[in-house]
């Protein structure tokens, strides 16, 4: 009981964030450091999850990533709390959320921060698919982006695989047509079954243990909107750094730095990447399991305003029901890290 009023507290102050910060900062705003322009031709893949480099962050300096967005109202929230903290991050949105949500896409990159690929359907497959249908995934998702922006300068060419799922043939495609690959350096498990508070209590002690290193969220998640104002008080509060990073153009030269600095220091690749649904595997087209998880419930839409999981407006709020999707099953999670 104790838990749910604390949720619905905590859930109250975010509805009540509002723009505010969008205008103008506040003197002790975290804010963003530096800028880091990036050269993909000379670095075509970052993160030491999976990589030998990473993004050249001196020590206590963090890079915010969100993955499979954009989705209403979460993704509304977190744009907020950013905001109000004057923080830009990288967001790593699905081509078929794009389509759903251009307004969200717009409001992204309208707010500055950058914008990213991570496929178009969000298969889990690419591991083993060819070179010739992942290829349609990741130029389905980079079209996806710019018929919603209008405009084809305004999406990075950055790209995150699915599930961190990556095989050597799909890199050198991406590094050949001029795209970075990015993985991470620590995760929050935000996709996982934890609540907020274990969200953050993960992503701070992780980054506390590293030292630097890009994070990866998902604004998909109602727990991470709840966890990024402790997330982002506690970066302040121990003099972490935020780093906004962007791809270099004919009139934006690459920050220069110190060869030695994207040197990765070594983070095991996890043998699973837990996720929240399986789909079938009869399924013949891989589907996104993120939007609408099992437990998108009355209370999701209680807390987090008139909106359903699909993103329509609720209008009978007593009828909204778990939502189930075709042929699926729960999987069992194997964590990352120790916990």
């Amino acid at each position: 009981m104790r838990s749910t009023v604390a949720v619905t507290v905590l859930l109250a102050s975010l509805l009540g964030a509002g723009t505010a910060g969008a205008a103008e900062c506040a003197p002790d705003a975290l804010g963003v450091s530096r800028t880091l322009v990036v050269d993909v031709n000379e670095h075509p893949r970052v993160g030491s999850w999976q990589y030998p480099e990473s993004l050249p962050l001196n020590d206590h300096e963090v890079v915010l990533t969100f993955d499979d967005g954009p989705l209403p109202p979460y993704t509304d929230r977190v744009l907020d709390l950013l905001a109000a903290e004057c923080v830009k991050a990288t967001f790593f949105m699905v081509g078929r959320m794009v389509q759903a949500y251009p307004a969200a896409v717009r409001r992204v990159y309208d707010e500055g921060h950058t914008i990213a690929n991570h496929s178009q359907t969000h298969p889990f497959t690419f591991h083993k698919m060819s070179v010739d249908q992942a290829s349609r995934e990741i130029e389905g998702g980079f079209s996806s982006l710019r018929t919603a922006l209008g405009d084809p300068k305004a999406v990075a060419p950055f790209f995150r695989f699915p599930g961190l799922l990556r095989q050597t043939a799909v890199e050198q495609y991406l590094a050949d047509h001029g795209d970075m690959a990015w993985s991470v350096d620590l995760a929050a498990d935000d996709w996982t079954h934890i609540n907020n508070r274990e969200v953050a209590r993960r992503a701070i002690s992780r980054l506390e243990a590293r030292g630097k290193g890009i994070l990866l969220l998902h604004d998909i998640q109602a727990r991470t909107a709840l966890a990024l104002p402790e997330i982002l008080q506690e970066l302040k509060a121990r003099g972490y750094k935020i780093v906004h990073v962007v791809p270099t153009t004919p009139d934006r030269p690459k920050t220069v730095t110190e060869p030695e600095l994207w040197a990765a220091r070594h983070a095991p690749e996890p043998k699973v990447w837990p996720r929240t649904l399986a789909v079938g595997v009869e399924s013949p087209e891989p589907v996104l399991a993120a939007p609408c998880s099992s437990w998108a419930t009355r209370a999701d839409a209680d807390h987090l305003g008139d909106w359903s999981c699909s993103g329509s407006p609720i209008r009978n709020r007593a009828s909204v029901q778990p939502i189930k999707t075709r042929r699926v099953r729960a999987s069992k999670y194997r964590p990352l890290y120790p916990q």
